[in-house]
């Protein structure tokens, strides 16, 4: 499949940042630290669901030092709605423990000390550069990986590609809003099992729906 030409691409970035004007992180987080945890924890997982367990989790655990208080069994308790509460819990603590012995506690903004962190992939890494620092980063999840494909900015067929073929395509200085827009359309219309294409406001442009 062919990709959207620039100028194509340019309608349908414009088209959706009018539709979503708005279009932020969705896991709440108030610091650095807060987003971390809450991305490890999105993993195979909602943000409404995260945004549940972090409400309690945050109030009673503010940093890294507070997460070590406990044991991997006592964090899966907070977090067992989560999913994959085991392994997400001792990669949490590990990832505290390396903060608080290599990084004085704070977290780092660069891709390679986030992703050496446990529980910590490229998308994370990527969240947090772009949420937590406001770095141009450019954070590919499921939704992102869909819907640019599918709509044909890119034509990948991994993350990493995907990633790297957005990041020539698109301006930097809208890279960030740019991961928002498409999984604000992902979810609400870009669906993976059934895309609403008759409502969407860039079908138009979109190569899927030109070949339905």
């Amino acid at each position: 499949m062919k990709c959207l030409s620039k100028e194509k691409i340019n309608i349908v970035m414009e088209k959706l940042e009018k539709l979503y004007p708005d279009a932020k992180p969705e896991l709440n987080f108030s610091n650095s630290f807060e987003l971390l945890i809450a991305t490890i924890l999105s993993a195979q997982c909602t943000d409404v669901r995260v945004n549940k367990v972090t409400e309690k989790l945050f109030k009673d655990f503010k940093t890294p030092e507070d997460f070590l208080t406990l044991g991997v069994d006592e964090l899966s308790k907070y977090i067992h709605s989560c999913g994959f509460y085991n392994s997400k819990s001792k990669n949490i603590l590990e990832t505290c423990r390396i903060l608080v012995e290599k990084y004085n506690s704070k977290v780092p903004s660069d891709m390679e000390s986030l992703t050496i962190l446990p529980g910590v992939g490229r998308k994370t890494a990527n969240v947090v550069r772009s949420c937590a620092f406001n770095i141009p980063s450019l954070a590919v999840d499921t939704h992102v990986f869909r819907v640019t494909n599918r709509i044909g900015i890119i034509n990948e067929n991994n993350v990493l590609d995907s990633e790297l073929s957005l990041m020539k395509k698109l301006k930097k200085d809208t890279w960030n809003k740019a991961h928002h827009l498409f999984i604000f359309h992902g979810r609400r219309i870009c669906k993976s099992r059934k895309p609403d294409c008759e409502k969407c406001i860039i079908n138009s442009e979109c190569l899927y729906y030109k070949n339905l």
